[in-house]
């Protein structure tokens, strides 16, 4: 089952190309929680074999990053917390966690929109309350830039490394792993987090 499911990623990042790349990196940084491992790993993979190029595949997923971020960034940046406070609820955002993400930023400073975009469960949104705080746009896109780019290459050297050493179960075995060790990363970041607030 596995074996199809990975199968069926690569096969679909393969055919939708640097466009699809720089679209689904564009949905994970906004409000959208699609998870870049299932993007970038398979682009390392493909790159590896030599079916796409590595440099503009790195560069369509942080490019796609940071343009989610700044989307994220504008829409409270223009519209504030009304728009949140409206709307977040659709897409999981709940006023609590909101005021989560407010108080990290606040005790982080805005070096958290750099050191967020490698924590999984808070990277997507960290760029909100930036635009709340109308920090200034192009540190926020430096910063998010940086460490989009970071967390790109990781992940796009993860699948190039395992595609250019089979046997493929190994690359499978390894990618599931990956994206089980993140999701047991952010539920720890999370629970952390409620214990400090509480």
């Amino acid at each position: 089952m596995f074996h199809t499911i990975i199968d069926t990623i690569v096969s679909h990042v393969s055919a939708w190309g640097y466009f699809g790349i720089f679209s689904m990196m564009f949905l994970e940084s906004s409000f959208f929680p699609f998870p870049s491992e299932i993007v970038m790993m398979p682009a390392g993979y493909l790159a590896s074999k030599g079916e796409m190029s590595l440099v503009l595949a790195f560069l369509a997923g942080s490019g796609g990053s940071l343009a989610g971020a700044l989307f994220n960034y504008y829409l409270c940046f223009f519209f504030g917390r009304s728009l949140i406070e409206r709307y977040g609820k659709f897409i999981g955002i709940t006023e609590a966690k909101m005021q989560k993400f407010e108080a990290f930023f606040n005790k982080h400073g805005e070096i958290s929109t750099f050191n967020c975009r490698l924590i999984p469960g808070i990277r997507q949104y960290i760029s909100l309350p930036a635009g709340l705080a109308k920090m200034n746009v192009f540190k926020f896109s430096l910063f998010t830039a940086l460490g989009a780019s970071i967390w790109v290459a990781i992940l796009l050297g993860v699948g190039y490394f395992l595609g250019s050493n089979p046997p493929k179960n190994i690359i499978y075995a390894i990618s599931i792993m990956l994206v089980l060790s993140v999701l047991i990363l952010t539920f720890i970041y999370i629970k952390k987090q409620n214990r400090s607030a509480a």
